[in-house]
């Protein structure tokens, strides 16, 4: 049995290929020839480069796999050109199911995300069956990550067997980018985090991620949604956690939200003109209104999918970053 995984070189393509390997099944990954290749170094996978935006090269990618994994994805709130987060996330998706369809694989899972799941009005868990109105979508992640899981959900009422994962905030090893995700951890580490905007979100263990992307192939229900989801918390509480692992204080000064909004409309325009990338913008300042918190239930019911604490995540993700030389601090 092999399997082709899109994004292998990413973060959480990386804990789905050792996922994979762990369960004695050949993996080969598709990577552009340009991608960093480092969570990839000393694992037994073979490597085809192309692109998701090309469909031959997926075509040629998928040929001889009975499985596919599309991990593939821009997990950015800022990209330039803003098209370009449809291409990938939108077209790229689109690509890996046609040649999987046309291929007939045997099984297919689509990484989405939670950020294509709706919210409760209440700040209650929102789930799978929570609807999410897209003309009140905020940004074009959201939006990218919303219009590819339509399409993922159009291939398998097709009748392709796929089954979608919806991961929330996954942290762990293999972050090189980082991630947004990511970065707030390293952020925290070198000390740049002097004050917090409070908000909700759900951290989840990248390797219980990985895992559960090999569970959803293997128990999941085709056409069904799963969100892969760890523990609800506030954002003071994963600032706490953060330096209980880490041995730093945790900042005390809680921002109000009218001025920073101010604030990210400067620093975007200000990295409009300077080519570079803002910490915050409108957009993240917007979603974090909104506590984006959620229920695992089903995928915990239904797959088995794990629950490592919070702590344990973060505690490994924080090893991992100064192991790797992102605190300078």
């Amino acid at each position: 049995m092999k399997a082709l995984v899109t994004g292998g070189t990413g973060f959480l393509g990386a804990h789905v290929v050792r996922a994979l390997l762990e369960r004695n099944i050949r993996v080969r990954v598709l990577a552009r020839p340009c991608s960093d290749r480092r969570n990839l170094q000393g694992l037994p996978v073979e490597i085809v480069e192309g692109d998701v935006t090309d469909l031959p090269s997926v075509r040629r990618a998928v040929q001889g796999c009975q499985l596919v994994f599309h991990a593939a994805a821009l997990y950015s709130f800022w990209t330039r050109p803003r098209q370009r987060i449809y291409e990938v996330n939108v077209d790229g998706t689109r690509h890996v199911l046609q040649a999987a369809w046309e291929a007939r694989v045997e099984g297919v899972v689509h990484t989405s995300s939670v950020a294509a799941l709706g919210l409760c009005p209440d700040g209650t868990p929102a789930d799978e069956n929570t609807l999410l109105d897209y003309r009140h979508i905020v940004g074009d992640y959201k939006r990218s990550k919303y219009l590819g899981q339509q399409v993922a959900l159009a291939y398998a009422h097709k009748g392709l067997p796929l089954v979608i994962v919806n991961p929330s905030f996954p942290v762990g090893p293999y972050d090189l980018k980082p991630t947004p995700t990511g970065q707030v951890i390293v952020d925290f580490l070198n000390r740049r985090m002097p004050a917090y905007m409070d908000t909700g979100i759900n951290v989840v263990s990248a390797s219980d991620v990985g895992l559960g992307h090999v569970l959803a192939l293997e128990k999941g229900t085709p056409g069904e949604l799963y969100v892969l989801g760890g523990e609800n918390l506030t954002f003071r509480e994963l600032l706490g956690l953060l330096a209980e692992v880490a041995g730093l204080p945790a900042p005390k000064v809680r921002l109000p939200y009218a001025p920073l909004l101010a604030l990210s409309y400067f620093n975007a325009g200000l990295c409009r003109l300077t080519g570079t990338t803002p910490r915050m913008t409108p957009d993240t300042l917007r979603m974090s209104r909104h506590p984006m918190v959620f229920s695992p239930a089903k995928a915990v019911e239904e797959l088995g999918f794990p629950q490592t604490p919070a702590r344990e995540a973060l505690a490994a993700a924080v090893q991992w970053f100064r192991e790797q030389g992102y605190v300078r601090c």
